[in-house]
């Protein structure tokens, strides 16, 4: 299935400038292209479309400890309720956190990487508000968490 994610602002890079009325193609848990919402709707007439509020952009990369909580499927959730997608091996020396990292399907990296949006790429999505709230974590296609 393939679904349009759009906001009002979309960036490749996570640091980088932000344009207006873009958006991003996702097949599966892949990114198809990246580009004009206009030009994307008019390809692809039937795709789904998700409408997000804020800036969509890549997710980010997690590259310190893991937030402290209950549980390691807690501590992973307390990452995904903050556009994480991706953090980086070494901080998972304990087994059961391990598991709870892979089984949620976070990208886990030997080293710190710049978060973009690339053709053909893992389709890891965040969608922030202007004050930096995260409303939306996309994490190989798969809405994982959505602000109410």
């Amino acid at each position: 299935m393939r679904t349009l994610h759009t906001a009002p602002l979309l960036r490749r890079e996570r640091d980088g400038e932000p344009v207006p009325e873009h958006a991003v193609l996702v097949v599966g848990d892949r990114v198809e292209a990246v580009g004009p919402l206009a030009e994307l709707t008019e390809a692809y007439p039937e795709v789904r479309i998700r409408r997000w509020a804020g800036v969509l952009g890549p997710g980010l990369l997690h590259d310190g400890p893991l937030p402290a909580a209950p549980t390691p499927r807690e501590r992973v959730h307390a990452l995904l309720r903050t556009g994480v997608t991706a953090v980086l091996v070494d901080q998972l020396v304990d087994p059961a956190l391990r598991g709870a990292v892979d089984r949620s399907d976070l990208l886990v990296l030997a080293g710190p990487v710049a978060p973009t949006l690339v053709i053909g790429g893992r389709a890891d999505l965040s969608v922030h508000d202007v004050d930096g709230t995260c409303l939306a974590t996309v994490v190989a296609g798969r809405i994982v968490h959505r602000r109410a």
